[in-house]
């Protein structure tokens, strides 16, 4: 029956792990919480190896933290990852989204820097600094980085964070050995900028309930047996992987079985999984999705995504998994666009006021449980020292999380 205001704003009958405040949405402060708290001190993945192929190569990179950052193959082959900020001034120092060049060099007083990292050249030092300070004192600020899980350049702004494989832990193994058989290459690049809170697209990847909103799937996976005794598993650090299935293509008209698929995968194929707190690895038999976020706002987000082949594939096979992806995730696929339209919805909601976000399915822990989202915002919980139930009891405004949700929405 419909509800009156009060009803509207009454928490759901559920436990608190099963419904989510929308202020986790659309609050500046935890925005701002987020990116000090989880952003800075996570593994995010800048670009693919394969994206910097070349010595002196370099690709910008905007981390969900808020920093401009340049990853960069150096002259020994390793690649290096950089605060894209001149230490002089403060200025930015590459502008192209990708290039090439043996030294990094400041438009606005001419510093330059190498490859590793170290400031080269300074016009006139000696006459304006004396001996006071010089080239040594002007480094690049460098962020940890390491290369793995299918050739991934993954990143972290805190010096102090575990390593990247402590991080993961076992949430890739499933499909690690078909990432790592051969070297990756990246054959697709777009970006989106869409009015959504990134969990919200995170959300959606962590759960397959929404499946009813796609044809495509329901012809090709729902119809499928075995789907519905799918499960999720969770692991440390906020990552989940859904279960395993081989998709009937042909059922959908148009289609066909794919003829190609990665190392170690049955044809037509599909693993998938979440990692903690905004990337996606999206394995469909013969092609490989990635997807990153970096909020910019509380309800708008940039999503990359990245498609792959194998680097020694011919080019009747790398023009067959591009059309296989394209087929599903291309701008005239069957699936993209239409995850794209519904956390756009969600966000046009949540701008105007909503009820809380019930993720209370249980039906242990098969396809259409919701037990994916509720796994990731028990570690967002864990990391913010906030409950996304009631984020304001347990924020810095110390006040009643109820009665200051319902003065946001008003």
């Amino acid at each position: 029956m419909p509800r009156n205001a009060a009803q509207w704003n009454r928490t759901p009958p559920l436990p608190p792990t099963h419904y989510v405040d929308p202020l986790v949405y659309t609050s500046e402060e935890i925005l701002a919480q987020e990116r000090d708290k989880i952003f800075a001190r996570a593994w995010s993945i800048a670009c693919h190896e394969s994206e910097v192929p070349e010595r002196y190569d370099y690709r910008t990179y905007r981390h969900p933290a808020g920093k401009n950052l340049v990853v960069v193959r150096g002259d020994d082959g390793t690649i290096r990852t950089f605060f894209n900020v001149c230490p002089h001034r403060g200025n930015t120092i590459l502008y192209n989204p990708a290039g090439n060049a043996k030294h990094l060099l400041c438009i606005f007083h001419a510093f330059a820097f190498d490859c590793r990292g170290n400031c080269v050249a300074i016009p006139r030092e000696k006459a304006g600094y004396q001996e006071r300070i010089g080239k040594g004192d002007f480094g690049l600020r460098a962020v940890r980085t390491e290369v793995g899980f299918g050739g991934f350049v993954f990143v972290n702004l805190d010096d102090r964070a575990p390593a990247l494989e402590t991080f993961i832990g076992e949430a890739l193994d499933g499909m690690r050995a078909s990432l790592e058989a051969e070297p990756l290459e990246v054959f697709t690049f777009h970006r989106a900028i869409v009015r959504t809170n990134y969990k919200l697209w995170h959300d959606t990847n962590s759960e397959f309930y929404h499946d009813y909103m796609h044809y495509h799937n329901r012809q090709t996976s729902m119809a499928a047996p075995g789907y519905f005794e799918r499960r999720y598993t969770a692991f440390p650090n906020g990552h989940a992987q859904v279960g395993d299935q081989v998709v009937n293509y042909e059922a959908y008209e148009g289609f066909k079985s794919r003829d190609l698929s990665f190392p170690g995968m049955a044809l037509n194929q599909w693993k998938m999984v979440d990692l903690f707190p905004g990337m996606t690895y999206n394995l469909r038999g013969s092609s490989l999705r990635i997807d990153t976020l970096c909020p910019i706002s509380p309800l708008e987000t940039a999503i990359e995504f990245r498609g792959l082949g194998l680097k020694c594939d011919t080019p009747a096979e790398r023009a067959a998994r591009v059309h296989d992806y394209n087929t599903i995730w291309g701008p005239f696929g069957r699936n993209l666009h239409e995850d794209l339209l519904g956390v756009l919805g969600q966000g046009r909601a949540l701008e105007r006021g909503q009820t809380y976000l019930v993720h209370g399915r249980e039906e242990d822990s098969t396809i259409h449980d919701e037990v994916g989202m509720r796994h990731f915002y028990a570690e967002w919980s864990r990391w913010m020292g906030r409950s996304s139930s009631d984020p304001s009891a347990d924020g810095a405004s110390g006040v009643n999380g109820a009665a200051h949700r319902e003065a946001a929405l008003s």
